[in-house]
């Protein structure tokens, strides 16, 4: 039996940018998907905490240190400049594996800075 479980999350994360005419997805800042183990075009599910909006989409790797969080596409509708989400991934495991799962939960300010994390 295969369980789904959280995998990462990046909790806080602020919307940076939206551009409505890419082609869709989510780009985020690569040292934070590095951070929680995010990979390029991996699926995402994206919670706004200022409107309650819920999504899927993946993810696009930004440049390093940029801090960059954009919705592209369609995504681009979900929020806006500013909106706090929560990106989370989820991972496949055996049964016998889920006991010793932790997922990499890491906690941004206002600047998509690391200021807590979790493995």
């Amino acid at each position: 039996m295969l369980c789904t479980l959280l995998k990462a999350k990046l909790h806080h994360l602020r919307v940076t940018q939206a551009d409505k005419e890419y082609e869709g997805s989510l780009t985020i800042d690569e040292d934070l998907m590095d951070a929680v183990g995010i990979l390029n075009y991996e699926k995402l599910l994206v919670a706004n905490l200022e409107n309650g909006e819920r999504f899927e989409t993946y993810a696009i790797k930004g440049p390093r240190g940029s801090g960059v969080a954009c919705l592209n596409g369609a995504t681009a509708h979900k929020g806006t400049l500013g909106d706090r989400l929560i990106v989370m991934v989820w991972c496949q495991l055996d049964a016998n594996e889920c006991a010793d799962h932790h997922p990499k939960i890491v906690r941004l300010d206002e600047h998509n800075r690391i200021v807590a994390s979790a493995v």
